[in-house]
């Protein structure tokens, strides 16, 4: 090696050292558009975040109040179909492992919880964290019509307006089944839970869930305003075709 290649070597090192110790001018510079950057980057952040949050209120109240005829026919029908309450709550896992209660609209009989363990063998869903029966015998007779035209989520929209969902993000999962969770099935836990999300779009139920969490993780790196919309524009022919739902 050269004396004058050692010395551009050397005035090279000497000179990273400086931008980066906080030295001299170049370092303030550099300091300055890094602030800067990162100022810039939080304000498009919380104002996203913002954005969503305007959207989530917005869009559940509106849902709430043009679908209140037609929740409240099946809260009839759930009544007259089978003993028990309307509503079911499950304690769900959201944003950075924090717990709430989410509500559906009852779909199962009373003893669904107890029957599970006895039906674990026969779960369908590819990967084992989730739990899938495509004929499952706990679900009651308008439990499987609305199951399959997700109809029995929209009692979620409660947990929107608590801000504890949002109509667009990863299902939350059961606390049992986090317990499962790999290190990169965790970053599903990096956002707010959604009622629909990419994969409820894409296949539901026929999805595995190795894959439920790529689609999660790519929709946490590429969110934004413009993507919520989309999968919400195909969240309604998602329903009606009612795919991959069980």
């Amino acid at each position: 090696m050269s004396a004058a290649f050692r010395s551009g070597i050397d005035r090279r090192r000497e000179e990273l050292l400086r931008r980066y110790s906080g030295g001299g001018a170049p370092s303030n510079l550099w300091h300055l558009r890094f602030l800067v950057k990162r100022l810039v980057w939080v304000v498009v952040i919380a104002a996203t975040r913002v954005v969503k949050r305007i959207i989530d209120v917005v869009g559940a109240v509106a849902l709430a109040i043009v679908l209140a005829p037609f929740l409240l026919l099946v809260m009839v029908l759930i009544r007259l179909d089978s003993p028990g309450p309307v509503f079911f709550a499950q304690e769900r896992v959201g944003r950075h492992g924090r717990r709430f209660t989410l509500y559906k609209f009852r779909s199962m009989y009373l003893d669904a919880e107890q029957r599970r363990a006895s039906l674990r063998a026969d779960n369908e869903m590819r990967g084992g964290v989730t739990f899938k029966m495509r004929n499952d015998p706990r679900i009651t007779r308008i439990g499987r019509y609305i199951r399959r035209r997700s109809i029995d989520e929209l009692p979620q929209l409660w947990n929107v307006l608590k801000g504890e969902m949002s109509l667009v993000g990863p299902r939350p999962p059961l606390p049992e089944e986090v317990a499962q969770y790999s290190l990169e099935d965790r970053r599903r836990l990096d956002v707010v839970p959604g009622i629909t999300c990419i994969w409820q779009v894409s296949g539901r139920s026929e999805i595995p869930f190795d894959r439920q969490v790529e689609l999660d993780v790519a929709y946490i790196e590429s969110q934004s305003v413009w993507l919520d919309m989309k999968l919400l524009r195909k969240t309604i022919p998602a329903v009606l075709l009612g795919k991959g739902a069980y």
